[in-house]
């Protein structure tokens, strides 16, 4: 590991490590003094260091203000590298791949159907399969799940599961670019076959939510927010397909990827050039669980939509159920960004972080364009979630990038040790919070208390303007695996 790291002060929210020993590049991490030492002692600073090792990588190794330990990569980690010279590396991606948060607006106001809140939610907990193992909504024939890999959301569109308003609302409009499949393994392919509409386990959740602060005004009314709304959020990734395609490829890269020229400082930073044989098939298979991700996250929206029609006796259009953004997590993409004044072609790494595209931007909704991109920002079971935009300061310094969410402080198991499941659902029922799930161990492992604050790390986010505060949810009923 990168030891004896120093760690400066740039302003109140900005961190720098000065390039030292083999470091091609400085770590920059945005964080405020409230959180810059839970994320020291996480040694997640220490490994945005390790990350400026990496060959080809342009401007600064990053980290958001919920960078956490994770595989190589920090968790909150962002990473940029030269799409000719540079390389790509599993660990800057991670094992969910496009784990991503897709919120939905609805026209109901929450105050006014809190009575049969509950019983909604128990719909949705039985319409959408949960928990680890879980078997998904459809039985994917090979050639089926290969048309899913290639597709994406559109592939669940096709089938009746969505509609187009839905993949114009998903970044990279749901899919990206399949060239070959012949990096899967057959491991990987048996168990994307029927895990297609599943939740999952761990920090995956579907959530209602109610609106309880609006903090700009024209940029909530053109993301069609407003105060005391009922909105749903969905957390969940490429599920076992994307897992086994990360695994496949770190032993992959273990082996072969990494050429002998390139000295790491940390072995999980396992990677290949691009443009060699095996960082292509890595790209292409990464690709594939990404858009199959996309796909998972469409098939439960459609079940949340048939969840809402069978409880209100109404249709999902009369209800208002409209798709408001699907945003990435854990991710490698091809993307233009100016550098120094020249554009670039770079592949940007983002391991729980997320876009955070500036208004203007071509790639951003034309509805939401003059405001930015949405940046949807899940905080924790107990205290709140955030809508934010996207802004031209992370444009300039993070290559369109900003926090995912609220960032782990205590580990899995030491979250077990503090309290049971079912104090957590205890604590979480005083606050008005119901907790439907499919393991009880999951909520002592996803306890609030194990995540920083939310406030504390869009504060750090707003404040080096990275993205711009839109709106405030509660949560009311959150359904975890």
């Amino acid at each position: 590991m990168n030891a004896g790291i120093t760690l400066l002060k740039i302003d109140r929210y900005r961190y720098r490590i000065p390039r030292t020993g083999g470091m091609r590049t400085d770590a920059v991490i945005y964080a405020s003094e409230k959180i810059i030492g839970q994320i020291e002692r996480e040694r997640a600073a220490e490994q945005a260091a390790n990350v400026a090792w990496l060959p080809g990588i342009v401007g600064n190794s990053l980290a958001m203000p919920d960078a956490h330990w994770g595989y190589g990569f920090p968790i909150g980690g962002v990473a940029a590298f030269d799409a000719e010279e540079g390389v790509v590396s599993p660990g800057g991606v991670g094992y969910d791949i496009n784990c991503g948060v897709r919120l939905i607006a609805t026209n109901l106001v929450a105050g006014e159907v809190r009575a049969g809140m509950a019983e909604l939610a128990a719909s949705l907990f039985n319409r959408i399969p949960s928990g680890v193992g879980s078997r998904g909504m459809v039985r994917l024939s090979k050639r089926e799940a290969e048309a899913v890999m290639r597709e994406g959301s559109s592939w669940a569109v096709s089938k009746g599961y969505g509609t187009a308003a839905d993949v114009e609302h998903t970044e990279a409009r749901g899919c990206l670019p399949v060239s070959t499949l012949e990096g899967l393994s057959e491991r990987a392919m048996e168990r994307a076959l029927d895990q297609l509409g599943t939740l999952g386990s761990g920090n995956h959740f579907l959530e209602l939510q109610e609106v309880v602060e609006i903090m700009d005004v024209p940029a909530a009314e053109a993301f069609g927010l407003h105060l005391g709304q009922l909105l749903i959020m969905l957390h969940s990734g490429s599920r076992g397909f994307g897992y086994q395609v990360c695994d496949d490829f770190l032993k992959t890269f273990s082996r072969h990827g990494t050429g002998p020229e390139i000295e790491l400082p940390d072995r999980q930073l396992a990677c290949a050039y691009i443009q060699s044989r095996e960082g292509g098939l890595y790209l292409s298979a990464m690709n594939a669980a990404a858009n199959y991700a996309w796909a998972n996250r469409q098939l439960m929206t459609h079940r949340v939509r048939e969840g809402f029609e069978a409880h209100f006796r109404k249709s999902a259009d009369k209800l208002g159920l409209r798709l408001v953004y699907d945003v990435a997590h854990n991710i490698a993409k091809f993307e233009t960004h100016e550098v120094e004044g020249v554009a670039r072609k770079l592949l940007v790494h983002r391991k729980g972080a997320t876009r955070s595209f500036a208004p203007g931007h071509r790639e951003v909704p034309d509805r939401y364009r003059a405001h930015g991109q949405p940046v949807l920002i899940p905080g924790d079971m107990g205290r709140a979630s955030f809508i934010l935009a996207g802004a031209e300061g992370a444009m300039r310094e993070t290559f369109g990038s900003a926090c995912h969410g609220a960032g782990r402080v205590l580990s899995r198991s030491a979250a077990l040790k503090l309290k049971s499941g079912r104090q957590v659902a205890d604590e979480l029922a005083a606050r008005g919070v119901r907790v439907f799930t499919a393991g009880i161990k999951t909520l002592a492992e996803e306890m609030p208390e194990a995540y920083k604050d939310v406030h504390d790390v869009v504060d750090a986010v707003a404040g080096a303007g990275l993205a711009t505060r839109v709106a405030k949810m509660k949560p009311l009923m959150v359904i975890k695996g």
